[in-house]
């Protein structure tokens, strides 16, 4: 009886699944057709919103070159790849249109430019249109203190759209990793899109931490120690790295900015028929002017770190294995040392960590030893790079490493971190010799900066020398024709 009728209920359950299948499978077409003649609408409203805005006072139409760098007036490597792209554009297509999408609402884009030419030396021969936005907030990480990736992601959509909504370029190029722009901008702008990638949104290496149960910046402690959750964060990110390579692949020209950065993005968008490696613009030529003819201080050492003050820069290492270090001195009779920390601060975020790197130095005991410089003009950087014995580095997987290069080409003995750019691209034997050190460790740092001192100046000038050789294919001239030459697709 009690089988009867439940095999009556599975009847009657099946019997309402069929009669609501196809009403619903009407009602999930309509409403797909629907949102496709909005998506269609809006896409012609904005092109014709486009062919409004392109004509010039000649009545030619012009063509608007538009570059997505909410951050623009900040002091980092990928601010320069930004300059040094505009300048190239600027001096192939000099009658073009070109538009920075910012949200520097504090400066006007005149103080932008001036930063530009004060931090990079970079002066640009056309003008620039600044398009502010005003929701920069939403791709803000303090903003999603959980599922940051998918937060902020979700907000440069938001932030794209407010972008796309004031204008709408010819060509639009993502110059920041905020790759789910770039199917707005294709689908509903109408534009061309291209990519330069410093970094992928989330790489295999944050998979593999995470599989591994470690413990990172990205993945907190009480994460790794309870394996459900490392099991559902997992999922998380397998599912997100799926939707950032489908908003990837919609490029129509990707740049990398090293090997590690395109094995990355390869593994994830799949368009390696539009993807080239395009080595950042770094100005080795105006710190091949300092000489190497003798060593650079007699009173002491000075060690010097370049980078912006982001949680991945990993300053706090440094100043620990600097700690180590200055507790081997007694022991070693090493000359008086000094850390300078140099590096742009973006918002209060970084100036927070600032001031937990200054606590980090008084707990430590090392305050009077490290020095903080903070948006440091570019001839400042300079004299402090022409005195420097060691360039630190110690951000693990670094995409590329600008601040390194520009150490090896002021004649400064770099330490970077083995990983990454640095370890594939940049800290790598020239012609058989010895071009800088790797490291790992807090006592991997300080042992090897401790083996630096200790050689000999004679030794330290013929690495010094091996380093500046090896250089040249960073410079601003081989960054300008890699770039043009990948974006040439975009203006065809």
């Amino acid at each position: 009886m009690a089988a009867a009728e439940r095999g009556w209920c599975l009847r009657e359950l099946l019997r309402c699944f069929h009669s609501l299948f196809f009403p619903g499978l009407i009602v999930c077409g309509v409403l797909c057709v629907c949102l496709l003649i909005v998506l269609w609408g809006i896409r012609l409203l904005l092109q014709r919103k486009k062919k409004s805005g392109s004509a010039s006072k000649t009545g030619k139409n012009q063509t608007v070159i538009a570059f997505f760098h909410p951050y623009c007036n900040a002091g980092g490597g990928g601010e320069r790849v930004l300059w040094c792209a505009l300048r190239a554009l600027q001096k192939k297509y000099p009658e073009a249109v070109y538009v920075v999408y910012t949200g520097d609402a504090d400066v006007s884009g005149q103080q932008i430019l001036e930063g530009a030419f004060r931090r990079f030396n970079i002066r640009l021969t056309c003008p620039v249109k600044f398009v502010l936005l005003r929701k920069r907030y939403l791709v803000e990480d303090s903003l999603y203190p959980h599922f940051t990736l998918l937060g902020q992601s979700l907000g440069s959509i938001f932030l794209g759209w407010e972008a796309l909504m004031q204008c709408v370029p010819d060509v639009y190029i993502d110059s920041m990793g905020y790759a789910f722009t770039l199917p707005l901008f294709k689908y509903l702008g109408g534009c061309r899109v291209g990519s330069y990638v410093h970094y992928p949104t989330i790489s295999t290496d944050m998979l593999s931490v995470v599989k591994n149960q470690n413990v990172g910046f990205n993945n907190a402690a009480f994460i790794t120690r309870n394996p459900f959750l490392s099991k559902v964060k997992l999922i998380y990110y397998y599912l997100f790295a799926f939707i950032y390579g489908l908003a990837g692949s919609c490029s129509d020209v990707v740049m990398v900015n090293s090997s590690w950065t395109l094995n990355h993005i390869l593994s994830l968008w799949k368009v390696g028929n539009c993807t080239n490696i395009v080595y950042p613009p770094c100005d080795v030529q105006t710190f091949l002017d300092i000489p190497l003819h003798k060593e650079k201080t007699t009173s002491g050492h000075l060690l010097v770190s370049i980078g912006q003050f982001r949680p991945e820069k990993n300053h706090p290492l440094q100043i620990r294995a600097f700690a180590k270090l200055l507790n081997k001195k007694e022991a070693e009779s090493l000359p008086p040392l000094k850390l300078v920390l140099i590096g742009g601060c973006r918002n209060q975020d970084d100036e927070l960590r600032v001031n937990q790197l200054r606590r980090l130095s008084e707990d430590l005991g090392v305050q009077e030893d490290v020095e903080f410089k903070i948006n440091t003009p570019f001839d400042e950087l300079k004299n402090y790079l022409s005195e420097a014995t060691v360039g630190l580095h110690t951000m693990w997987n670094e995409h590329f490493g600008i601040g390194i290069v520009e150490c090896m080409a002021a004649g400064t003995i770099v330490l970077a971190h083995n990983s990454g750019g640095p370890k594939l691209d940049i800290v790598v034997p020239h012609q058989g010799e010895r071009t800088g050190f790797l490291a790992e460790s807090e006592e991997d740092y300080a042992e090897t900066m401790a083996h630096i001192l200790s050689m000999s100046a004679e030794k330290r000038l013929q690495i010094r020398n091996n380093a500046r050789a090896s250089v040249s294919r960073f410079s601003d001239q081989e960054f300008e024709v890699t770039f043009l030459m990948s974006v040439e697709k975009l203006f065809k």
